[in-house]
């Protein structure tokens, strides 16, 4: 596999492809249903309304780059029938996008190998200090490391594919979203700064945090997502990190070109692929 975590002057090929984006999970730190919860979304029948904790895949041909391991990351994988994971994109540290990281162990028992994962710098030290067994054998433990941390400071390449990191504000800290080709992913997050904006421009469609109807401190609401969004133009407004509070059946209440996600979501991604050298 050939990657890199670093900023890059490569020249593409004027060759296009198809990718494609999972949603694997749709919902907020949760899940919904909400434990211990008996209000009409988490009793809901429909099941658009069955939200497991966020996070997502992109397939290009045979390879799979897993954004986040999301506490579901086993129920996820499972439904998805997904083999093998080549790439792990972290967004930020917070519980629900990481604590799923052991759920790796069955991939590593049948392929054997230690799978990069590249983490922005405002989460670095966060996760390794946290899950240290996954990124290096402790000294007797006889269980080998599942990942090889590279820290992101500019465009991630792994193989062909260029995924360019979007920095974005989280409330009183931070994340990082990822624009693939003419697709950008923007979880948890509350903000959008104009540095970002030049990095989103002409993305075809935005899957962004939508919370729920009423404010956040951390997380747009579904009015400040659209409005963010709209913004930068996309044909697509899909709306992600959704609360118990909000019902699929909502989706009506939309304006045209914005929908709510929903576990297992797919999307075409157009990449436009570099030269390999």
């Amino acid at each position: 596999m050939v990657l890199s975590a670093a900023m890059t002057t490569s020249s593409f090929s004027g060759r296009s492809e198809t990718a494609q984006l999972t949603i694997l999970g749709s919902g907020t730190s949760t899940g919904v249903p909400m434990v211990g919860c008996s209000c009409p979304v988490c009793l809901s029948n429909d099941p658009k309304d069955n939200r497991t904790r966020c996070s997502a895949l992109i397939t290009f041909r045979d390879l799979n780059i897993l954004i986040d391991t999301s506490s579901d990351l086993r129920s996820q994988a499972l439904r998805e029938k997904i083999a093998r994971i080549d790439a792990v994109l972290f967004t930020h540290a917070h519980a629900d996008h990481v604590n799923g990281i052991d759920d790796l162990r069955g991939f590593h028992f049948i392929h054997h190998e230690v799978i990069p994962c590249f983490v922005p710098k405002p989460a670095f030290d966060d996760l390794l200090s946290r899950f240290s067994y996954v990124f290096r054998e402790k000294p007797g433990s006889g269980y080998p490391p599942l990942l090889k941390p590279f820290l992101v400071d500019g465009v991630v390449e792994i193989e062909e594919v260029q995924i360019v990191p979007v920095p974005l504000r989280h409330g009183k800290g931070v994340s990082t979203g990822y624009r693939i080709g003419d697709i950008c992913y923007l979880t948890d997050c509350n903000g959008i700064p104009a540095a970002s904006e030049k990095l989103l421009k002409g993305v075809r469609v935005v899957i962004i945090d939508g919370l729920r109807w009423s404010p956040h401190p951390s997380h747009f609401s579904i009015e400040t997502a659209i409005a963010a969004a709209a913004g930068l133009a996309p044909e697509r407004i899909v709306l992600t990190h959704i609360t118990h509070e909000v019902s699929h059946a909502d989706a009506v209440k939309l304006p045209g070109g914005v929908e709510l996600a929903y576990d297992g979501m797919k999307f075409g991604i157009d990449l436009q692929l570099r030269e390999m050298r």
